[in-house]
Order: C-alpha cells, then sequence, then structure tokens
C-alpha cells in the first residue's frame, strides 16, 4: 500500500508542478491578456486530458491486479474445499467402521459383566 500511496502523491505533484510552471510561464511572457488566459485554459485541458489518461491506465492496471488477486483466492479456496472433503469422504467410513467395532466391544463388554 505504501508503494501505490507513494506513486500517487509523486504522480500529483509532478501534475501540480508542471500546471504551475506552464501558468507562471505563461502569465510573464509578454503578450496580452485574452491571448494568455487562452493559452492557459489550453494547457489547463491538455494537463487535465493527460492526468485522465494516467488515472485510466492506473485504474486498469489496479483492476488487473485485483482480478488475477481474486482469481488466486478462489482457486486456492477451492483447493482446501476440494482437499477437506477428499480427507473427510477417506476418513469417514474408517470412522463409523471403528466406531461401530467400538459400539460393538462395549456391548460385549457390558453383557459379559451382567453375567
Amino acid at each position: 500500500m505504501s508503494k501505490k500511496n507513494n506513486t500517487a502523491g509523486i504522480l500529483a505533484g509532478l501534475l501540480a508542478g508542471a500546471a504551475a510552471g506552464v501558468i507562471l510561464g505563461m502569465l510573464y511572457a509578454p503578450e496580452e491578456g485574452k491571448e494568455t488566459r487562452k493559452k492557459i485554459k489550453e494547457k489547463a485541458n491538455d494537463i487535465k486530458d493527460q492526468a485522465k489518461n494516467k488515472y485510466g491506465e492506473v485504474s486498469e492496471k489496479v483492476k488487473d491486479k485485483y482480478s488475477n488477486i481474486s482469481s488466486t483466492f478462489k482457486e486456492t479456496a477451492s483447493s482446501v474445499a476440494h482437499t477437506v472433503k477428499d480427507g473427510y469422504d477417506k476418513y469417514k467410513d474408517q470412522i463409523v467402521s471403528k466406531t461401530a467395532d467400538v459400539v460393538k466391544n462395549v456391548e460385549s463388554e457390558l453383557n459379559d459383566l451382567k453375567q
């Protein structure tokens, strides 16, 4: 998580720095106010589009990672469930058989005690 937050912070810092640099450069350029405002608006739109594109790229990467992790988790959970079920099925019959033997032995011992 720290790496993701760090990357987002760096990206935000770069975009803010770029925007500030462009705006300051235009404000100090010797042009009419109308032309300067037009250029600032165009650059702001360019930066906004770049940010949207970068957000889309990062968003897709996160979705892909989540999908991969989710698939891996589901496969692992399914594998564990099958292993537990197989173990249960394997030992269930043995346990039932041993329990029946124990019951017979106890009944036999009780009958011997009664006599």
